[in-house]
């Protein structure tokens, strides 16, 4: 029986190898020696997850060819850095580190553009008020996290702004498919009771979390930061990063 033959940016995904968990240890085992072809068959092996990754950012105007090459950046940087002693599949790895890539160009060759001065303020403003917040167990007003950070109150606020990513309104929130939930759908025309209601929980599923997981998911998906990159700035392993990440977001997921 033929199988179906599907182009997506020049891939005839028909073509593509499967590889099993088994096969992956084994080449990332060789990989890790030195073994270039076992580098390269990891990477073809592993085309489909980079295909699978970048259709999250359909829609959005942005070259496919594009994000496939970016995305492909971010499937060789996770075979590069990935330690099979930390008892996790390589997909799981993977898929964060490619995502974490194409955000990165996303924002790098977007229309707007965020300086690096501005990100830095924006993650240290979120640590002044992450730390006021606990020391006086309420909200700090914006002045007082600018005077803790020696900014304008004007300077946060811009760059606590720049800092958030533009989202489509056609990202799909939860769902797959026709079933999909959009953000437009989230987008409430009435008094705005249902949005409030679900800050609440969400501000209640945060206070959860400790301050270092705060910091993380903050330097992740605010500031768009690989593990890598985290691990460095908080000083701690990457393996680490990878496991408060991942505990911080299922209690997140499980609270909501």
């Amino acid at each position: 029986m033929q199988k179906n033959k599907v182009e997506i940016c020049g891939v005839n995904t028909s073509e593509l190898k499967l590889l099993s968990e088994a096969e992956k240890t084994s080449l990332l085992i060789r990989a890790k020696a030195g073994d270039h072809s076992a580098r390269d068959a990891l990477v073809n092996g592993n085309i489909r997850l980079v295909l699978s990754v970048i259709q999250r950012f359909s829609g959005r105007g942005d070259s496919a060819d594009d994000l496939f090459q970016v995305g492909c950046i971010g499937l060789i940087k996770a075979i590069d850095n990935f330690d099979l002693s930390h008892g996790v599949r390589f997909s799981t790895y993977a898929v964060p580190m490619i995502i974490g890539e194409i955000r990165r160009h996303l924002r790098d060759s977007g229309i707007i553009r965020v300086s690096r001065s501005l990100r830095d303020t924006a993650f240290k403003a979120m640590q002044a008020k992450e730390q006021l917040q606990n020391q006086n167990g309420a909200e700090p007003a914006v002045s007082e996290i600018a005077a803790a950070i020696g900014m304008q109150p004007g300077e946060v606020v811009e760059a606590l702004e720049a800092a958030v990513d533009p989202v489509s309104l056609y990202e799909p929130v939860y769902g797959e498919g026709s079933e999909a939930s959009l953000v437009m759908d989230q987008i409430g025309d009435g008094d705005g009771e249902e949005n409030w209601l679900c800050e609440i929980a969400y501000r209640k599923a945060l206070s959860e979390l400790s301050p270092r997981e705060k910091r993380i998911l903050s330097e992740r998906y605010i500031l768009g930061r690989t593990q890598v990159e985290v691990a460095k700035s908080i000083g701690i392993s990457q393996a680490q990063v990878s496991r408060l990440e991942k505990g911080a977001l299922q209690r997140l997921k499980k609270q909501l």
